[in-house]
């Protein structure tokens, strides 16, 4: 039998939302979706092929701002389904995967809050719904990071 090795040093977290990622040299832009993240890296889908080892900006979209991070494009390979490319991106910097965390907890609050607002029959303000999360969950999301 044959055994594979994990050669992951983070657990991957599997969350979809949007990004936009940009490879100057090669003039290639492209609007997006991540499939997973983790405290090193993220993996998201593109028509384009990349290689490894290239670096590409990623901007990610949060309410009213725009959050870039530089990622050094580490495996590729062939959704043959989706014909699509499965890119799994390192982030460059500690800065970058700490950015990245972040985002992650805004849309995890986001959500939350709208979980929250069909449980209760009525709108709660993402102030309240921050309030709420961060009580029940953040030692938990803290544990799965760091």
């Amino acid at each position: 039998m044959l055994l594979f090795k994990e050669r992951r040093r983070f657990i991957r977290h599997p969350i979809c939302y949007p990004l936009e990622f940009k490879h100057i040299s090669r003039k290639i832009s492209e609007k997006t979706k991540t499939v997973n993240l983790s405290e090193g890296g993220l993996l998201f889908l593109s028509k384009h092929h990349l290689t490894p080892g290239e670096v590409i900006m990623i901007k990610l979209p949060i309410q009213d701002k725009i959050f870039k991070v530089k990622a050094k494009v580490m495996h590729v390979s062939r959704d043959e389904d989706a014909k699509l490319f499965n890119i799994g991106v390192s982030f460059y910097r500690y800065a970058d995967a700490f950015k990245v965390k972040l985002i992650e907890q805004i849309y995890l609050i986001d959500e939350y809050r709208i979980l929250r607002s069909v449980q209760l029959g009525r709108d709660i303000s993402l102030k309240d719904a921050s309030e709420e999360w961060i009580k029940r969950y953040s030692k938990r999301f803290a544990r799965l990071y760091w």
